[in-house]
């Protein structure tokens, strides 16, 4: 049991959700879990954790609450609305959500989480389902020093790295530069892949040698398998950080850009790879299967 801290809360059960309660659940923790479509909450529960029936019964037994959610909508839905996180008493309470959303997005929901006497911090990350469950995330922290303090050693049981970055919408902001790395290379791989689609080498291999190379991508060590499978027409399984996903994220990034005053071509120009892939009824695939998508389906043709 982490100090002070009895019982943790995950509201929202998806994939990470899931991923985050089944890795507290292994460390020994207590944990509870909700979701608005119950069916999702049924592989924490299998693993261990306690169902609640409402968010604000979820909040009224634990002592911190994990969100994370698909939108900024989702995420004010389930803290303010009548049996929302703050529909109780939550006084010295800890919430920390992880949602990737807007920059802007936490603070009207902060001033109103302080006025019940509770602390909050915004803590995205980087990583998908496998890190969450190895505890090998990345979190980047938006909030006050207190707060994170309150925080570290939750987040220390499922981040192999964890930082308060700033205030909030810091956190928020060092997620979206860090996901814009992360699309932008999901496309120019698959243009560096379409140059060679003449060349007679196995995936395997070929991925194998763009690990080796000055590239050196962490991913492609990390995933090369998945990538290379999905090349050779395999199948690479569910996704886990899928194509519209990050259509979301990408515009997320474009806003806040245009707020700043600053141009992101290269970003620009994979959004709209992305939503030709969207519309072309691929917005579901993985990013691991972009590439393959992408030399088989578009190369030849594109327009962007």
């Amino acid at each position: 049991m982490i100090s002070g801290i009895r019982n943790i809360g995950i509201a929202g059960t998806g994939r990470m959700g899931t991923a985050l309660a089944v890795r507290l659940l292994a460390l020994g923790n207590g944990v509870s879990v909700w979701n608005r479509t119950l069916e999702k909450t049924e592989v924490a529960a299998r693993a261990g954790a306690s169902v609640s029936r409402t968010a604000g019964e979820l909040a009224a037994r634990c002592d911190a609450v994990i969100t994370i959610l698909t939108n900024a909508a989702a995420v004010e839905a389930i803290y303010l609305e009548p049996d929302g996180l703050l529909s109780g008493s939550t006084a010295g309470k800890l919430f920390i959500d992880m949602s990737t959303v807007p920059v802007d997005s936490h603070q009207g929901l902060a001033a109103k989480v302080a006025a019940r006497g509770a602390l909050f911090l915004e803590c995205p990350v980087s990583g998908t389902v496998g890190p969450a469950q190895e505890g090998k995330l990345v979190g980047f922290v938006g909030g006050t020093p207190e707060a994170f303090a309150r925080a570290r050693p939750l987040l220390e049981q499922v981040c192999r790295r964890v930082e308060l970055i700033g205030p909030l919408g810091s956190g928020a902001k060092m997620k979206l530069a860090v996901n814009l790395v992360l699309t932008v290379f999901w496309q120019a791989l698959a243009e560096a892949l379409s140059l060679v689609r003449s060349v007679n080498i196995e995936p395997a291999r070929l991925i194998d040698l763009f690990a080796d190379s000055n590239i050196g991508a962490g991913i492609l060590r990390a995933r090369g398998a998945q990538i290379a499978a999905a090349l050779a027409g395999q199948d690479t399984g569910a996704a886990t950080f899928d194509i519209d996903f990050m259509r979301k994220d990408m515009r997320d990034m474009l806003r806040e850009a245009q707020t700043l005053g600053i141009a992101l071509p290269a970003l620009a120009g994979t959004l709209q790879a992305f939503d030709q892939a969207s519309e072309a009824g691929y917005g579901g695939i993985d990013g691991t299967r972009y590439p393959a998508y992408w030399v088989g389906h578009v190369s030849s043709t594109a327009q962007i």
